[in-house]
């Protein structure tokens, strides 16, 4: 799928209701609280509205549209799966990310102490600087909402050069095996399926 426009713009949103007995999964990162966000994967919120938003502003569809929520291999799967999946649609749509703005709606843990190792992550995760991550939080004051987790996220996308997709091309590829190495390491730990096994292109014994 190639678009025609030099700029392309996604908005993404997800909520998720904290659950006891769950580890609390932000923006790729573990935080000690004594709830999480309940979800049939890993509840990241942030990253549930960051991969909608880059899918988005592709007309992709959202993540329910490659990872649907029935699907029981992607039970407590982690959430950088989708992300990788959007990654790839975008770069196929011949775009890379200028820029991502998110706002988390919560009550509680306080995101300010860790918006720098958060915006770190989600760039790392993302493969841009931080200066092109905005992460912000505020609480819900008077919505009953005290017990909800909400994400909204706007997703900048630029037309690559054909330097920049050549290279974006070979990030694909290099991805697509780290993302096959990452769902085939998720099936075989959560639901026993083995491991895939690749055989060399040639025979062992010709090798002196």
């Amino acid at each position: 799928m190639r678009l025609s426009m030099d700029t392309r713009i996604g908005f993404g949103y997800d909520s998720h209701v904290f659950s006891p007995g769950v580890p609390l999964i932000i923006g790729g990162l573990s935080l000690d609280h004594p709830e999480g966000l309940a979800g049939h994967s890993d509840g990241d919120v942030l990253l549930h509205a960051v991969t909608d938003a880059l899918l988005g502003a592709v007309a992709a569809g959202d993540i329910g549209t490659f990872y649907p929520p029935n699907d029981a291999r992607w039970k407590n799967a982690d959430s950088a799966i989708f992300l990788d999946t959007a990654l790839e649609e975008i770069h196929n749509a011949g775009y890379r990310i200028a820029n991502i703005d998110v706002t988390l709606i919560l009550a509680k843990p306080k995101i300010s102490p860790i918006a720098a190792d958060m915006r770190a992550r989600v760039a790392d995760l993302l493969r841009v600087n931080i200066n092109q991550v905005s992460i912000k939080a505020k609480t819900p004051e008077g919505l009953n909402l005290d017990h909800v987790a909400q994400c909204h996220a706007v997703a900048l996308l630029r037309q690559i050069s054909e330097e920049e997709g050549l290279k974006a091309m070979e990030a694909v590829i290099e991805n697509q095996r780290q993302l096959e190495d990452v769902v085939d390491d998720l099936l075989s730990s959560v639901h026993g399926v083995p491991k895939r096994r690749v055989d060399p292109v040639y025979d062992t014994d010709d090798i002196t």
